[in-house]
């Protein structure tokens, strides 16, 4: 029996191997560790579940060096195979050899007849419909931006209305940034607040945010100071007439005012009525549209470019 599991990405909120690998690895109760630690780990036969065309050409020499020095320690699930050197390394000195599906199984089994044909069960981890409620909030920005105190004065207002409520989460990412541990932490903690009444949605298309926007009663978007007139989440739930729950300051554009277009959470001590929520959603679209949206903004530019260009005539 294998003691570990090795594997190449290690977040299983972004692969899909490391997700495969976290799930085997609680059901077995053993670690699931990096491939490229195994030489600095006390582990005497890792089963190695990975795909080489994941790895980085640097990562694949390590790799490949450590199989060379540990030929028959070792046993290999492979989820994917190209035929390079490394490859058929790993096969001839693992011990026991998986694979994911028939296809890679007839691709191996020249090489390694003892090869085992397995599969890659269902991966989802909270298998739980969505609970009918009275309230629901919608909530989306980028990851290791969403502020956990704020969320917890959301919990409690929510919690104050009597009314069953749902919490749904989605995120985003910077260019440049990675979806890791620190938001999977964050999320855990909005788990810790809203208990079973949270959901995960992962990435959404601008069509599906368009849909939760339009039947969603909150938007709930908490920024580190304050609202800022270039937030492009909080003016497009506005303009689908989505009420918003937010946090203002002396920088926030000068048009949200608490109560009547926006609701700011600094202020609320309660939350609106559902027909008082519908009346700010609809003054919020009417903001949004007049002193917020792309018309306005391309005649600003365009009046502000024809006075640049007239005052240079002009000199």
């Amino acid at each position: 029996m294998f003691d570990c599991i090795a594997g190449y990405h290690l977040n299983p909120w972004t692969c899909g191997i490391a997700k495969f690998n976290a799930i085997l690895g609680e059901r077995v109760r053993v670690p699931v560790v990096s491939v490229l630690s195994l030489e600095h780990l006390r582990y005497s036969s890792p089963l190695l579940s990975l795909k080489l065309s994941e790895f980085s050409d640097p990562d694949v020499r390590v790799l490949d060096t450590w199989v060379r020095q540990h030929g028959g320690d070792f046993e290999l699930f492979l989820h994917g195979f190209d035929g390079t050197e490394t490859e058929r390394r790993l096969l001839k000195a693992a011990s026991s050899v998986y694979c994911a599906n028939r296809e890679l199984f007839v691709a191996l089994v020249d090489e390694r007849p003892d090869v085992q044909e397995l599969w890659c069960p269902g991966m989802i981890l909270n298998a739980h419909p969505f609970a009918t409620a009275e309230l629901s909030v919608f909530t989306f920005g980028m990851a290791h931006k969403i502020r956990v105190p704020l969320y917890r004065r959301l919990r409690e207002l929510l919690d104050e209305t009597g009314q069953s409520y749902s919490v749904y989460v989605s995120t985003a990412l910077h260019e440049n940034t990675s979806f890791d541990g620190s938001f999977v932490v964050t999320f855990e903690e909005l788990q810790a607040i809203f208990e079973d009444r949270v959901y995960f949605l992962g990435y959404l298309s601008d069509t599906a945010v368009y849909n939760h926007l339009l039947n969603t009663s909150l938007l709930a978007a908490f920024f580190e100071h304050g609202l800022r007139a270039n937030n492009t989440t909080v003016n497009a739930a506005m303009e689908c007439g989505c009420s918003v729950l937010t946090n203002l300051d002396e920088h926030s554009p000068a048009a949200m005012v608490h109560m009547q277009n926006v609701l700011d959470i600094g202020k609320c001590t309660r939350l609106p009525e559902s027909e008082e929520l519908k009346t700010i959603g609809n003054a919020a679209a009417e903001t949004a549209h007049s002193r917020y949206g792309w018309e306005k903004l391309v005649d600003r530019l365009v009046s502000a470019d024809q006075t640049v260009q007239v005052g240079g005539s002009e000199q």
